[in-house]
């Protein structure tokens, strides 16, 4: 399970900084992508099933197939094509598709070997993360949210008509 660790600590790391470092907001998205992807595999190794699944169907699932939404839309005018045709250029996808299928590689060889230590590693079911969340965990998960929603605002107002 180390190697399944290490190896998607590092695709989550370098498709963060190349998520950071993209000019294009589509490509950012993508590699901000298989960085979300790569946590969850993390989590995964580390014995919380529960959040790498929740990590894959939210964040990398429904926040960032919004935000590729937002983003397509957003770019609506007379150039969407010949830009759309630039973007479908395989050098665009090379990195994010080799980061995703190294990751890929490392989960099924993590999978598919018979005497993983993957089935032996105790698992947090949603009682014990409820618990520990509403628990000790209180105020950090208000402040959380709080924070959230400040962003929201803080959104609104940057985005509205008339600015």
């Amino acid at each position: 399970m180390s190697t399944l660790f290490y190896g998607a600590s590092a695709v989550a790391i370098a498709a963060t900084l190349l998520a950071i470092t993209r000019a294009h907001a589509v490509h950012a998205l993508l590699y901000l992508i298989v960085s979300l992807l790569g946590v969850a595999a993390t989590m995964l190794a580390l014995g919380a099933p529960l959040a790498a699944m929740l990590e894959v169907m939210v964040y990398a699932g429904a926040i960032m197939v919004l935000f590729v939404f937002v983003v397509m839309l957003l770019n609506l005018g007379p150039g969407t094509s010949s830009q759309e045709r630039l973007w479908l250029r395989p050098r665009f996808w090379l990195g994010p598709g080799v980061l995703s299928g190294l990751l890929l590689v490392q989960l099924l060889g993590v999978v598919l070997r018979p005497d993983s230590p993957s089935m032996s590693i105790a698992e947090v079911g949603p009682k014990a993360v409820g618990i520990a969340l509403y628990g000790p965990y209180l105020l950090a998960v208000e402040l959380a949210s709080m924070l959230l929603l400040a962003g929201l605002v803080a959104a609104y107002h940057l985005g509205r008509p008339g600015r």
